[in-house]
């Protein structure tokens, strides 16, 4: 397995911690508002990256984070007048379920930051010891970048973290226009606060992760050097996020953070960079009203997770008859078992996913067993070993890349709307007893009729199916 690590800039042979086990942490979601695409093209990444490590034998544990306690969620708590909790668990509930509709696995390890607050004090309450970390006349806890020799070497870039100050107001009693705040003091008797020896407040975004990770990995899967695997996230967290992750895990522990380090790029929508303040924001929930989430699943991934993605509507429809050429042909050696997968199409696929999650080529070998499959049973239909063994190709596929599972005549029913599938389920009655009855007039015009709505039917030994022509 290769994987370029961000810090290095290159690609990198992956040789984990402890062998044969890898412990990988993604950045989760600040839950006040619904997953947008950007959520979505993060966790799939991870979602392959997960995938294709337990394929190569690895025993992995997968971490995602829940910030559950932040500035957007008290906002939301006052505008709505509902509870944090209330506003939390209904935007944890709907990501999950969400992210389930993408075919992406939960993670072994969820942790909120609401449920971690004991981890986070002991984190700052060390550094404020080793007097890495302050605390000013307000009662905010800020990290003295100073005192870490290795701050800039993650991101490559130092500069005043622009976010944290639009979080925190700019204060003359920081030591240094770089340091960032590790706990938000309260600011009056309506904010909502936690209690600790420094001051009644609430976390800083950054100190979560490092606190979460070193209270769930770092003595399970970790060593003197690091504390997991990989850590990753989308690339915007790379600076200031990641790069202050680092530094206060590092101070407060002695040891590294993640031995590598790993994102994927942004999603666009025409050509403009995904933000809800250009307003262009494209939720995951209304883009599965209209698409399928195996069908968008197959187009999120359809690009290097490296690189950014461009959202059109064009490109996904040509996705998607690219996928329905893989249904075509599991529907043509359907119904039946499985055999073996085909080592030679197993090695080719583990190749190319082991090699920086390199989706082009893994969907061009799909492509090209599809083509070669289709070529041999137009020489040989009957060919049942073949079947048996493409079977076991596509089980491989949705285990390994998360598409091919369904059954192919409900793949090709989707779009169609519960009105439509009413009618051609009782069209489908009508023709049944119209056979029976003899009465093949009738059962063909109804076939005209359902040709006419864009269905096209098969007559099985288990009954007639049909699908969105």
């Amino acid at each position: 397995m290769h994987i370029y690590d961000s810090v290095q800039k290159t690609k990198l042979s992956f040789e984990p911690i402890r062998k044969g086990e890898v412990s990988i942490y993604v950045c989760g979601p600040t839950v006040y508002d619904d997953a947008h695409l950007g959520h979505a093209r993060s966790s799939l990444s991870f979602d392959l990256l997960s995938r294709t490590l337990k394929a190569l034998g690895y025993k992995v544990t997968l971490g995602k984070n829940f910030t559950d306690i932040d500035d957007k969620i008290i906002k939301k708590v006052e505008e709505t007048g509902k509870s944090m909790e209330e506003i939390t668990s209904f935007y944890i509930g709907r990501y999950l379920e969400e992210m389930g509709a993408l075919g992406i696995e939960r993670a072994d390890i969820e942790p909120k930051a609401t449920e971690s607050l004991q981890a986070i004090e002991n984190m700052i309450q060390t550094l404020i010891d080793k007097d890495i970390a302050y605390v000013i006349s307000s009662g905010d806890v800020y990290f003295d970048t100073s005192k870490d020799a290795h701050y800039g070497e993650i991101s490559h870039q130092v500069g005043e973290d622009e976010d944290n100050q639009s979080r925190v107001a700019h204060t003359s009693e920081k030591r240094n226009p770089k340091d960032f705040a590790l706990w938000k003091a309260c600011k009056g008797s309506e904010d909502i606060c936690f209690d600790t020896p420094f001051s009644s407040g609430r976390p800083g975004w950054h100190i979560e992760c490092s606190a979460m990770i070193e209270k769930h990995f770092a003595k399970q899967h970790g060593t003197q050097e690091y504390s997991i695997d990989i850590h990753a996230g989308g690339a915007d967290l790379l600076f200031p996020h990641h790069e202050n992750e680092a530094a206060q895990s590092r101070c407060a522990t002695g040891h590294e953070l993640a031995k590598y380090w790993m994102h994927n790029g942004f999603v666009q929508i025409d050509g403009e960079k995904m933000s809800k303040s250009l307003g262009n924001s494209f939720f995951l929930k209304d883009a599965l009203k209209v698409y399928d989430g195996e069908v968008l699943r197959y187009y999120l991934n359809s690009v290097h997770y490296r690189n950014d993605f461009n959202f059109n509507e064009e490109d996904l429809l040509t996705s998607k008859k690219r996928l329905d050429k893989l249904y075509r042909l599991k529907k043509r050696v359907s119904p039946g078992k499985a055999s073996a997968v085909n080592k030679t199409f197993k090695k080719a696929l583990l190749d190319a996913m082991g090699d920086d999650l390199n989706i082009s080529i893994a969907l061009a070998v799909i492509d090209e067993m599809i083509a070669t499959t289709n070529d041999a049973l137009d020489s040989n239909p009957k060919d049942k070993a073949l079947k048996k063994e493409t079977l076991a190709n596509i089980e491989f596929i949705d285990a390994l890349l998360g598409f091919g599972g369904k059954e192919p005549f409900s793949y090709f029913q989707i779009g169609v709307d519960e009105t439509l599938k009413t009618q051609i389920e009782t069209l489908l009655s009508e023709r049944t007893e119209a056979k029976k009855e003899k009465n093949f007039e009738r059962s063909d015009a109804i076939r005209d009729e359902l040709t006419a709505l864009g269905i096209s039917i098969m007559d099985t030994p288990d009954g007639t199916l049909w699908e969105k022509a």
